[in-house]
């Protein structure tokens, strides 16, 4: 049976955070990830060259209000740019036409150069080569003298001295056989929601910012829909794009219907005469079964989540990293970050009595 020194399963933010400063501190460590890419719930609309045109998962950060996040960006030398938001928003459904109006944007609001995605890529470039294992989706974890045994959908067994779960929790309830865990965990777990797990947000591109000489900010506010709010999500490299949340509950989500809706809406808010989208993407993650559950479809966000889920289990060689559990900024980027380097400090304390098999 191949031996480890720490599994990381889930290759989203928070376990490629943690994978990365364990290994940094020099331990073996391997990361299981269920679907074909890293990232999770980040993820980039990319051209025909790989190139980032647009984020289909989170899109924001607050450097000035989230220093986790602060700190990462400077170490791996990634920039942001301001949220463009100059100029007045559309608004409709509260009165018989959409009229215009100024919103206030968010202080210290950013976006990140290449998107969410190249703090994902760059996160997970240092790591050694054989770190990371797609298309291998963990199945069971069960407690050994030695260690924990993860065993995959093929039936192929690892054992690791510790395993650091980041994968969202009820997912991972629903998917992964913990025998040994405490029910009071795994109640936990299903209880935890997954934030934006039953979301889909719509990417549009154009071929100019044509909002920008409406003197529109590119903001929607909507209560009519499909999509409820809409923003300028132009990248820095200058493509234009707008992108928005989309309103309508997943079981009615049909992506013609949808597709249709979201143009007209388009034609009632910027008029007639506004060009026509080069493309119309919508990522509905209420439809990736290694993100959403049905009890995500509500979309309510974590709140602070039991300290039983900060807690290590199975002999104290079972950790949770993932950003809804973190006490700040529980799941946002900032929260995923913090997730991952506590479960990695956790760790690292532990190493000269508790590593080796």
């Amino acid at each position: 049976m191949h031996r480890i020194d720490i599994a990381v399963i889930g290759a989203g933010l928070s376990g490629l955070t943690c994978a990365r400063l364990l290994s940094d501190a020099g331990a073996k460590v391997a990361v299981f990830e269920a679907a074909s890419r890293i990232g999770g719930r980040i993820h980039a609309l990319r051209d025909e060259r790989g190139q980032a045109l647009a984020d289909l998962g989170p899109t924001w950060v607050w450097p000035p209000h989230q220093p986790v996040v602060a700190q990462w960006l400077e170490r791996l030398g990634i920039a942001t740019f301001a949220q463009a938001n100059d100029g007045d928003a559309v608004i409709e459904g509260y009165h018989p036409a959409p009229i215009r109006a100024p919103l206030p944007g968010q202080d210290g609001m950013a976006r990140i150069k290449g998107g969410p995605a190249a703090l994902v890529q760059a996160m997970a470039a240092d790591l050694p080569d054989g770190t990371l294992h797609l298309n291998r989706p963990i199945t069971r974890i069960t407690l050994a003298p030695d260690g924990l045994i993860l065993t995959d959908a093929t039936g192929a067994q690892i054992i690791a001295a510790k395993v650091v779960l980041s994968t969202p929790l009820r997912v991972a309830a629903a998917q992964i056989a913990i025998p040994d865990a405490p029910a009071a965990v795994l109640d936990a777990m299903r209880a935890t929601p997954t934030w934006m797990a039953g979301q889909a947000k719509a990417v549009i591109l154009y071929d100019r910012p044509f909002w920008r000489n409406m003197g529109l900010s590119g903001r929607i506010a909507s209560r009519i829909g499909p999509l409820t709010e809409m923003h300028d999500h132009s990248a820095a490299n200058g493509q234009p794009a707008l992108f928005g949340f989309v309103g309508w509950p997943p079981e009615a989500r049909d992506p013609a219907a949808l597709d249709t809706a979201i143009r007209a809406q388009l034609t009632r808010c910027f008029g007639p005469s506004a060009p026509q989208p080069r493309s119309i993407t919508v990522q509905d993650w209420s439809r990736n079964p290694l993100i959403c559950t049905a009890a995500d479809h509500a979309g309510a966000h974590p709140d602070l989540p039991p300290a039983i889920l900060r807690q290590t289990h199975l002999q104290g060689r079972l950790h949770i990293a993932i950003a809804e559990v973190s006490t700040r900024s529980p799941g946002l980027i900032e929260g995923a970050l913090d997730a991952g380097e506590t479960a990695a400090a956790t760790l690292l304390a532990s190493a000269t009595t508790d590593w080796g098999l």
